[in-house]
């Protein structure tokens, strides 16, 4: 069937929206393919709906390419099976909860993991049922407490989450890499360039854990890579190259320096500059970070994070690190209720006196010599050695990564780059089958618990990514894959012969099973031009002025090149060439 602009719902937009930040929200208003109704919030528009259910139809054929079999479960959800898996408390502020009018707690569904499990459970009770590989393309809902950039970051958002349960480890790790497979064909379906790197489990739980992010530089995360060997990890994932531990015998005693006004690390290599001998950089001195800490329905407790003076603490990767505790830095009242916690001069034996948990960085070896707090206003200790002076509790990933760290791998060095997380896959174990007690009779006879995968992608964030990856200065330029048309037929003379001839090609193309979009309104050439341009349908058909020397003008959008096609067999050719 031909969509006629004339009737199609659209209204363009000629200026972007002011509170779009990214070229993907901008655009996507601009065109009028979605509309926002609330913070994170957004309706689906004729055009944007095409674009979003081109790539369910594409996730879908190649899920069910490795066997897949899709189900539907509720978004409103009640609380028990997450109490047992307690992450109805872990989610913490992160998703909907609400009670009905029997004061019966829900929530409204942020992941799946709990039902799919209790569902395989209670269908399933034999290791002959095996393996099983259920999925969904369902709506979530999370409480972002800032929703931003459009479809990219929302409150509602539309998911591919499957999952795989069998009998044992090798039946995982296949079903893992058959999900692995899947998502580079559908990635390169839509014409997503991306890269795979090491993640961590998170919330999720589990062991082995891989993110798909569309490279961006918008993106949220950020991931590092080695150039050299191919390493790729998000930042959150990246260990440590720890260096070799140093001899401690024969290392001078450590000495307390009167050091006034050197709160700071800066303030600190410049007293140690003018008074130590040879130079002294920041690597050369340990910060001692503190926190508080909260695990899940627990009451906080201070906790202490060493790490070299010329590094900060990266956020994301103490969050990752502390999951699925909370945490936040000590205020002022914090230091008022410990006293012995000098600002400024904090070291590790005052720390570890008071019984503080002290995590350090990896850097922190045994043999390694510090300056560092002497646990006394003005005062620093020159020579800390790690192993001799203090023992740490035990090392935190919770440093930042820098562009020329070492790889992991040893086989160079690090690079980092942003990206937008677009699917993520898991070899959960038995977290979730544990938790539910999820056994089948075996080969044997005996009781074995099934083991998980779990594997998602963003399917509605993949509008948003296509389009950031896909535009230019005039527009959207979808690729074929997921254009809401295949063909844009462009009116662009007011000649009743021509519009008539536009009208029949159009028609034509239909016929050859080609989606076709018909801009048959009023307006003049210029306006249709922009919206074409706007709307990003890869090929343009124009029926302008040259109809009346027998021939249209096919536009690709992607590289700008301009065809004439001659109006006999003009419907064949482009068919062919779109096809091509």
């Amino acid at each position: 069937m031909i969509t006629r602009m004339s009737e199609l719902f659209l209204r363009t937009l000629r200026d972007d929206p002011a509170d779009a930040e990214v070229p993907s929200h901008k655009l996507l208003i601009r065109a009028g393919y979605v509309r926002p109704i609330g913070p994170g919030l957004y309706s689906w528009l004729p055009l944007g709906l095409r674009v979003l259910r081109k790539i369910e139809g594409i996730v879908r054929a190649e899920m069910n390419g490795i066997g897949g079999q899709e189900i539907l479960f509720p978004a409103l959800l009640p609380r028990a099976p997450y109490e047992t898996t307690n992450r109805w408390t872990e989610y913490g502020d992160n998703v909907f909860r609400l009670q009905d009018r029997r004061k019966n707690d829900y929530l409204l569904g942020p992941t799946h993991e709990e039902l799919f499990t209790l569902t395989v459970k209670g269908e399933y009770s034999s290791y002959k049922d095996f393996p099983v590989l259920l999925y969904q393309i369902q709506t979530k809902y999370r409480d972002e407490a800032r929703p931003r950039a459009g479809i990219l970051r929302g409150r509602e958002f539309v998911m591919k989450d499957s999952y795989s349960f069998d009998i044992d480890e090798d039946g995982l790790k296949t079903a893992y890499h058959a999900h692995r497979e899947a998502y580079q064909r559908i990635f390169g379906r839509l014409g997503v360039k991306y890269v795979i790197v090491s993640a961590v489990s998170g919330a999720m739980g589990g062991s082995a854990s891989e993110e798909f992010l569309a490279e961006s530089p918008i993106g949220e995360d950020t991931f590092v890579r080695c150039l050299e060997s191919g390493y790729a990890a998000n930042v959150e994932a990246v260990i440590t190259a720890v260096p070799e531990a140093r001899p401690i015998d024969g290392l001078p005693a450590a000495v307390v320096h009167d050091t006034p006004d050197t709160p700071t690390i800066a303030t600190l290599v410049d007293w140690a500059n003018a008074t130590l001998p040879g130079t002294t950089t920041a690597a050369d001195t340990l910060k001692n970070v503190l926190l508080k800490v909260r695990e899940p329905g627990g009451d906080w407790e201070l906790l202490a994070i060493g790490i070299p003076g010329d590094r900060e603490v990266d956020d994301k990767r103490l969050g990752a690190a502390l999951e699925p505790a909370e945490y936040a830095l000590l205020d002022d009242a914090d230091f008022a209720a410990n006293p012995f916690l000098v600002k400024g001069y904090i070291g590790p034996k005052g720390l570890q006196a008071n019984g503080v948990r002290y995590l350090v960085d990896p850097r922190v070896v045994d043999g390694t010599a510090w300056i560092t707090g002497a646990d006394e206003l003005g005062k620093h200790v020159v020579g800390l050695v790690a192993g001799r002076d203090f023992t740490p509790d035990g090392t935190i990933e919770a440093a930042e990564v820098r562009d020329g760290d070492p790889s992991p791998d040893g086989a160079g060095v690090l690079t980092s780059a942003r990206g937008i997380e677009i699917g993520h896959i898991f070899q959960l174990g038995r977290k979730y089958t544990d938790a539910f007690a999820a056994d089948v009779l075996g080969e044997d006879g005996k009781p074995v618990r099934l083991t998980m995968g779990s594997y998602g992608i963003g399917v509605s964030r993949l509008v948003a990514v296509i389009a950031e990856q896909h535009h230019d200065e005039l527009g959207l330029r979808w690729p074929a894959s997921v254009s809401p048309f295949d063909a844009h037929v462009v009116i662009a003379n007011k000649d009743t012969a021509a519009r008539a001839g536009a009208g029949e090609l159009a028609a034509e193309l239909d016929r050859l099973g080609l989606e076709v979009l018909l801009d048959d309104r009023t307006a003049s050439p210029g306006v249709k031009f922009k919206d074409a341009e706007l709307l990003g349908v890869p090929w343009i058909v124009v029926v302008g002025r040259g109809w009346s020397d027998g021939v249209v003008e096919l536009r690709n959008r992607f590289t700008g090149e301009t065809r004439e096609i001659a109006v006999d067999g003009a419907s064949a050719e482009i068919s062919t060439l779109l096809r091509g």
